[in-house]
């Protein structure tokens, strides 16, 4: 079996992440990057090159690709509650949005899908500042509107 030389990479480069985490109490910084890997290992999602506008994975279903915006946020014990996620720019082409929740040793502890028509209502209804002109969901709404795909 061929093991993609990326993939590798970045299983290591989780592992490093812990390390610091444990050694400084502050994150690496690549959550964006484990929340891919981790889609890509547990739900086998085929990753994009760098720089893909729109989507970063893809998923063949029934035949049909889907495109996947892949968000990641770690969650500890203890953390902030109402965390965002990062911004889904909703003018990029995507079909799904994937939530992918790390906790502290960026483990992954569920992984959520929300459909584009969702996420761009969503997005854009009244009221946030921060929803409607910076296109970030609190990580509470997006589980609102989405289903899991995954849990530990």
């Amino acid at each position: 079996m061929n093991v993609d030389p990326v993939l590798e990479i970045l299983a290591e480069a989780k592992i490093l992440a812990q390390r610091y985490r444990n050694l400084t109490g502050k994150p690496l910084g690549i959550t964006g990057e484990i929340a891919e890997y981790e889609a890509a290992r547990i739900l086998g999602v085929d990753l994009m090159p760098a720089r893909q506008a729109g989507y970063d994975a893809i998923e063949k279903r029934a035949g049909q690709v889907f495109r996947l915006q892949i968000k990641g946020r770690c969650v500890t014990d203890g953390g902030k509650p109402g965390q965002r996620m990062g911004a889904i720019d909703i003018q990029k082409e995507f079909d799904a949005v994937l939530l992918v929740l790390l906790d502290g040793n960026l483990e992954t502890t569920a992984i959520y899908e929300a459909p584009r028509e969702a996420v761009i209502a969503a997005l854009t209804a009244p009221g946030s500042r921060s929803r409607n002109e910076r296109g970030a969901l609190g990580i509470g709404r997006f589980k609102s509107i989405a289903t899991v795909r995954w849990t530990r």
